[in-house]
């Protein structure tokens, strides 16, 4: 659903409002002031990049930060970066095992009692 993002140029009040067909958009007015014609803004945008093309631009050596450590999509990264550096194959019972901390961190803590 496309919801964008406005400001009013009177009262600099940001707002958002979902739009489904451009008419809508002719006669959008700022809900505080009430005034006719924001500005439509530029908004913050997300795209998805592969485990590959993860993988490829991870180097090991970089500083990372907390947020690099917050998101469970990288854990494993650096053994399966190393292992690929190497030539080894790590097998299907690693990306499996991997899958499930990912999905599940606490798993670890469960399977080892």
């Amino acid at each position: 659903m496309p919801i964008y993002e406005y400001q009013c140029k009177a009262c600099s009040t940001f707002f958002q409002k979902l739009i489904l067909k451009m008419e809508e958009e002719r006669g959008l007015k700022c809900p505080k002031c009430g005034r006719p014609r924001p500005v439509r803004l530029i908004s913050r945008v997300a795209f998805h990049v592969s485990e590959g093309a993860r993988l490829e631009a991870y180097d090991p050596r970089a500083p990372k930060g907390d947020s690099f450590y917050r998101d469970s999509r990288n854990i494993g990264i650096d053994a399966k970066k190393r292992a690929r550096q190497m030539g080894v194959d790590l097998g299907h019972g690693f990306e499996e095992k991997l899958e499930k901390l990912r999905t599940d961190p606490g798993s670890v803590l469960k399977d080892s009692e």
